[in-house]
């Protein structure tokens, strides 16, 4: 496959604040401190917010970035709010011009970088159909062409001679992402629009996201949506303070690494001890104090393997005076984007302990543990019949290993780990006669 998008040694730096203050007090308060090398007290943001050592007025929002983007590919970019992802774009798109290096593109461009852009609210949702495509680059024999798909997708057709200063939110976006989605353009620039309207109208967007990038056309998708992350894209790359952290050709080792790495990092920081947590919820006549979980031989271990037993135990305390009744203990275990896995509790085998000693331990063991490798987040609690006694979210992280979790010797690719492995029995057979695994 052809290259249609080089980046080559690139650089875009950004001025901060403004330069003036339309205030002569607090233009001579900013010349005073900048005479004497004291921070600027009207500066709005600072180096310390941004990795640096003292105050500034320039920011590198792109540092040394070089990738290639082949024919058809699909690459998924990533990382936190303010690490370079929109201005990456917005240089390839030409919306700005980076400060050094350059982008080479071959082929035509369509943008969804800021849906509605270009929309006039005195307009009707027809006059802006036609008014946004030929912002977007279509031409208006291709908008007419499209119209009917465009309305049809948004789902805005009652609506659509109506001025859009009339619409809600919710229909605005939906017809400008039909607009910006049915551009027929080479390559495709992403840029968070998957988050507009409802669950429904979502799921819709991102269907249609699939059809184009089964199509063969080069996208560049910026998204926090980790799942639609894994499931579009070919090849993605996290960006942190402007650079290429990480790079892999399966998205999913490349939103594994920005979920353990970036978000929270918590093995790169001294946790909390549970029981000195005070961000945490319920009366308190029972107090979560430690996890721990422990082989079958009773070693506690800091990572998990896929397909191994493992025991559990959350510590508690009871207050004095208190007589702990119908006590459950909950394990919630979350992907490090937030995802809902799984939950473990005794309250869904019983009715709760009826009692239990004043201090130790609440365990459930696990006789084949079944997420895949990679790292998530355990919430704990407990209860006490209906009353919540104590909640820590984001108590514990939980690390799993690969593992030989059918016993044969083979393991799935990592381009084909699932979140949940499962036992499998496998047949095969016709009318006639059956065979087995």
């Amino acid at each position: 496959m052809s290259v249609v998008i080089s980046i080559e040694d690139l650089w875009k730096q950004y001025r901060l604040g403004v330069l003036g203050y339309r205030s002569l007090h607090k233009d001579l308060q900013s010349w005073w401190a900048r005479l004497h090398s004291k921070e600027d007290p009207n500066l709005p943001v600072d180096r310390t917010e941004l990795g640096g050592n003292g105050p500034t007025d320039k920011i590198w929002a792109i540092r040394d970035v070089s990738l290639e983007v082949k024919d058809g590919e699909v690459l998924g970019i990533i990382g936190r709010n303010g690490s370079g992802k929109s201005t990456l774009l917005k240089i390839i798109s030409r919306v700005t011009a980076p400060t050094r290096g350059e982008a080479r593109i071959r082929g035509r461009v369509a943008s969804m970088l800021e849906v509605g852009t270009g929309f006039h609210p005195e307009l009707t949702g027809r006059e802006n159909v036609f008014l946004n495509g030929a912002i977007l680059g279509m031409t208006v024999r291709e908008t007419k062409k499209k119209f009917d798909q465009i309305v049809d997708f948004s789902g805005v057709e009652r609506f659509i001679d109506t001025p859009v200063k009339r619409y809600s939110s919710g229909m605005y976006v939906r017809l400008a992402f039909a607009v910006a989605a049915h551009l027929d353009a080479e390559i495709l620039l992403v840029d968070e629009v998957l988050a507009v309207g409802d669950a429904a109208f979502q799921k819709k967007c991102l269907g249609k996201m699939g059809q184009v990038a089964s199509g063969g056309r080069t996208i560049l998708y910026v998204s926090h949506n980790m799942p639609s992350v894994v499931n579009l894209c070919s090849r993605a790359i996290v960006l942190e303070k402007g650079q290429v952290e990480f790079t892999h050709e399966n998205p999913r080792q490349a939103t594994q690494y920005y979920e353990e790495h970036v978000i929270g990092d918590i093995r790169n920081s001294v946790p909390i001890p549970l029981k000195d947590r005070v961000d945490r919820q319920g009366i308190g006549d029972l107090r979560i104090v430690g996890f721990a979980s422990l082989t079958p031989d009773g070693e506690e271990i800091s990572t998990l393997t896929l397909g191994q037993p493992v025991e559990f135990r959350i510590y508690y305390e009871v207050r004095e005076g208190h007589n702990p009744r119908n006590v459950a203990a909950a394990i919630a275990i979350s992907s490090r984007s937030g995802a809902f896995l799984t939950y473990l509790s005794n309250y869904g085998c019983s009715d709760g302990f009826p009692s239990v000693a004043r201090n130790g331990f609440i365990a459930c063991k696990v006789d084949k543990f079944r997420l895949s490798p990679g790292s998530f987040v355990a919430n704990l609690a407990l209860h006490e019949g209906q009353t919540l006694q104590d909640w820590i979210q984001g108590a514990v992280e939980i690390r799993v290993n690969e593992g030989d979790f059918f016993g044969t010797g083979r393991l799935f690719p990592p381009s084909h780990h699932g979140l949940v492995y499962l036992d499998q029995e496998w047949s095969w057979g016709t009318e006639s006669g059956a065979g087995h695994l």
